[in-house]
Parts: structure tokens; C-alpha cells; sequence
């Protein structure tokens, strides 16, 4: 049959061009499947570490002003966070059918779900800032905060607001990206926004010359601005890749809302719980509100790390799946989870002995005494999240969204029922926290191997 379309895979490592029929098999991971795997995930691992890192030095500057602005950005990050979070379903669903568009042979097909995905990104962000400039006090009463805390914490997210649609574009623009499997541009656009948000961090925290210190204000100042710079960076360099669609169908809208329903909903359930988790905190008190918000980012950061393998687990078995070769999916989906595994086995064990300079460097005096054995806790979950995140990247990538939404139900729900029985003016709240998110992140990660292993229900992944 005659080649309908072609495409760069530039990012890859291992450049080559995509043709429909023959895609599959010259992909470069049949022959090198290890060195694949990670010449993809490196530079996804920078680019994902990128923003946690600006977390950890926001967290650093913000902890020397004392621990209410250092609980006031607790709750301003989480609250953000949990928002844009609910819409990652745009990056998540663009990657997946990009990548399978690609697999199938279909450049222009992808050409044009990413031009509607950046639309409903732009539209979305627009009413995210409307709406949540006007609810910033009541997610701020939600979260637990009162009094000074509160004050700081609708500052700091009323400014950060004024980049949700910069947030929302770029998130959109990267999915392309990692679908096309062009995981270079996505680190230099990370690397370059996050270097840009600290470098304003100082001059605008602390003040500069005749610029007045903003404070926590100052962080999210610097972040909206480096963000919109972002937003513009990535979408220019997906339509130089792919160019203007010639026409937008609104039935692939609806399949892209579908899947954002089902992601819209799971990814709520996961806020709903990090969100219930913070309010405990924050409610037991300052310091260990100070203490959950720097183990909260450096839980994130490692996050971030396990991560890489699942974003790249995702386009992979996207791309065999489009191109109908099964087994070379399972085969992504075996090697991923055993690298994932072993990098949270060594991210247990590096936070374990790391707990000193973490706590010098970010935890203020007053925090550490319920700093440190909640820490420990926090630290034996790594491998637990490894799973957990890996397989979510993998079923992503075969557009499993209903059971990954069902398993996070499960999951939520025993979690949340946890956390109820949590008294916040008893010692070891934030001990209890942590291991009532134990059980959270294990029912999730059992979730997601057993859909592949032996591939519970009607497992996109089983053998027929």
C-alpha cells in the first residue's frame, strides 16, 4: 500500500521515518529495547524533575520568611497543584492519540487533535482563571488555613492564577510532544521555564534595587511569568513539527472530553485525597504544616523521577498498540515496570539517608521533631509508588481510562477512610498521614499489575 504519511521521530535517540505499514517494525526498540527505554526516559526524567526542583528552591526561600508563609505556600501549591492537576487529562489524552495516530501511519491525524487540544487547553484555562480568582479564599478555608496563613495563601494563588492558561497550553503542547516521541524538546522547554522561575525568585521573594520583597506573592509571580513564556515556547514548536489542521472535527472533541471525563474524575479522586491529607496537616498545627509541605515536594520530586518511565511507557505502547503489535507492548510493559521498580527501591533508600540534609536545608527548627519519623515512613512508600505510577503510564497508553478510574475509587475511598480516624491534636498526625497514604498508593499499584498480570477483566494487554 502506498505511504498516506510520514513523520521525524527527532527526540528519540534514534531518528527515523515513521511509515504505516513498516513503523512497527523498525522502531528502534525491537533491537534495542534497553537502550530505547532509557535514551527516551532520560530526557523526560530532566524535563518532569524540572518543576519540583523550582518547588524545592520556592520552598527553601519561602522557609527562611518563617513557618507561616512556608504553611501559606503548603496550602497555596497543594490547592494549585490539585487544580491543574484535574485537567492533565489534556496532556495525557493528546499523548496517548498522538501516539497511536503515529502508529497507525497518521501524521495528519495527529496534526489535528493536537490543534483541538490546544484549543480546549486555552478555553479551559481562561475559566479556571475567572473562576479561581474569585475561590481562592474558600480553597484556602478548605484546605485548613485561618488567619495569617489564609491571608498569605489567597495572595499567593490569586497571582499564580494569571498563568492557569499558560499552564494548561504548555501541558497539552508537551503531550504532543512526548507522543511524537520527541522527548528532547520537551527537556529543553521544562529545563529553560523552570531556570527562568528561579532566576525570579530572589528579585521578586526578596526584593531587588527599588523592587519591594513580595514574599510568597513574589514565588507565584515569578511562576506565572515563567509560564507564559513556557506556553508560547511549546506551542510554536508543535506547529512548526506538525503544522495548522486544515479543519478541527468535533467528533474527535467528543472522544477527547470522553476520555478527559474519565480522567477528570480519577484524577479528582487523587486531589481529593492529597487535599484531605494537607487539611489534616495543616490542622494539627504550623510545624507540621511546614513539615508535610517539605516532605510534600520532595515526595512529588521522586514522583516526578518514576514518572519519566511511565510518560515513556505511555507513548510506547500507544505507538504498538496503534500499530497493532501486542506483543511488543507487553514487552515495553514488563521492561518499564522492572526499571521502575528498581529506581524507587534506590529513591527509598537515598531518602533514608538523606534525611539530615533535607531537614537542615528546608525544615524549619520547630518542624523537625515531626519531620523526621513521618519522613521515614514517606521514604518506605517509594517502591510502592514506582508500581503505582508506572502501570498508570502504561494503561494511559493503551486508553485503559475507565479502570484506572475504578481503581483509584477503590483506592481513595480506603485511603480517605483512613485518614478519617486521624486526630490532628494527637502526637503523630503526620506519621499517620503518611501511612494511611501507604495504603492509598499499594491498592492503586496493586491495581495496575494485576490488569497486566494475568490481565484482570478485559485487559487491553491480554494475549488473545
Amino acid at each position: 500500500r502506498p505511504m498516506a504519511d510520514s513523520i521525524l521521530f527527532p527526540g528519540c535517540g534514534f531518528p527515523h521515518t515513521i511509515q504505516p505499514m513498516t513503523s512497527a517494525a523498525t522502531h528502534a526498540f525491537i533491537e534495542h529495547p534497553h537502550k530505547t527505554l532509557i535514551s527516551l526516559s532520560i530526557p523526560v526524567l530532566f524535563s518532569l524533575i524540572a518543576e519540583p526542583m523550582t518547588g524545592l528552591v520556592d520552598t527553601a526561600y519561602v522557609a527562611a520568611l518563617g513557618t507561616v508563609p512556608l504553611a501559606a505556600l503548603g496550602v497555596g501549591t497543594t490547592a494549585l497543584s490539585s487544580v491543574f492537576w484535574v485537567f492533565n487529562f489534556l496532556g495525557i489524552g493528546t499523548q496517548t492519540e498522538v501516539a497511536q495516530a503515529l502508529g497507525r501511519g497518521r501524521a495528519g491525524e495527529a496534526r489535528r487533535i493536537n490543534g483541538l487540544a490546544l484549543l480546549l487547553a486555552a478555553a479551559f484555562g481562561l475559566v479556571l482563571l475567572a473562576a479561581g480568582y474569585f475561590l481562592a479564599d474558600w480553597l484556602a478555608v478548605l484546605l485548613g488555613a485561618s488567619g495569617p496563613v489564609q491571608l498569605e495563601a489567597e495572595r499567593y494563588m490569586r497571582l499564580r492564577l494569571l498563568g492557569a492558561p499558560a499552564v494548561l497550553i504548555t501541558l497539552t503542547a508537551m503531550g504532543t510532544l512526548r507522543g511524537l516521541q520527541d522527548m528532547r524538546s520537551t527537556f529543553w522547554i521544562a529545563t529553560g521555564v523552570n531556570v527562568l522561575n528561579i532566576a525570579l525568585d530572589w528579585p521578586l521573594i526578596f526584593g531587588w534595587g527599588l523592587l519591594p520583597g513580595l514574599g510568597v506573592a513574589g514565588a507565584a509571580l515569578a511562576s506565572s511569568l515563567a509560564q507564559w513564556i513556557g506556553a508560547l515556547w511549546a506551542t510554536g514548536i508543535v506547529l512548526r513539527r506538525l503544522g495548522l489542521p486544515g479543519r478541527i472535527e468535533p467528533r474527535a472533541a467528543g472522544r477527547l472530553l470522553k476520555v478527559g471525563g474519565d480522567l477528570f474524575f480519577r484524577t479528582g479522586l487523587l486531589m481529593l485525597f492529597l487535599l484531605y491529607a494537607t487539611r489534616i496537616a495543616t490542622q494539627a498545627g504550623a510545624a507540621e504544616g511546614a513539615a508535610y509541605q517539605v516532605i510534600r515536594q520532595v515526595w512529588i520530586f521522586s514522583a516526578m523521577i518514576m514518572e519519566a518511565f511511565a510518560l515513556t511507557g505511555q507513548s510506547l505502547v500507544g505507538f504498538f498498540v496503534g500499530a497493532q503489535d501486542l506483543p511488543q507492548a507487553r514487552q515495553v510493559a514488563a521492561l518499564t515496570t522492572w526499571w521502575s521498580l528498581g529506581t524507587g527501591v534506590l529513591l527509598a533508600a537515598g531518602m533514608l539517608l538523606g534525611q539530615e540534609p533535607v531537614a537542615a536545608w528546608l525544615v524549619p527548627a520547630a518542624a523537625r521533631p515531626v519531620f523526621y519519623p513521618a519522613w521515614r515512613v514517606a521514604s518506605l512508600t517509594q517502591p510502592l509508588n514506582a508500581l503505582a505510577f508506572n502501570t498508570d503510564g502504561l494503561h494511559w497508553g493503551t486508553g485503559d481510562y475507565r479502570y484506572l478510574r475504578n481503581g483509584m475509587l477503590v483506592a481513595t475511598l480506603t485511603g480517605s477512610a483512613a485518614l478519617s480516624l486521624i486526630d490532628p491534636s494527637l502526637p503523630g498526625a503526620l506519621v499517620s498521614i503518611w501511612l494511611a497514604t501507604a495504603v492509598w498508593i499499594g491498592i492503586r499499584s496493586a491495581f495496575g499489575l494485576l490488569r497486566i498480570w494475568p490481565g484482570l477483566g478485559r485487559s487491553p494487554f491480554h494475549l488473545p
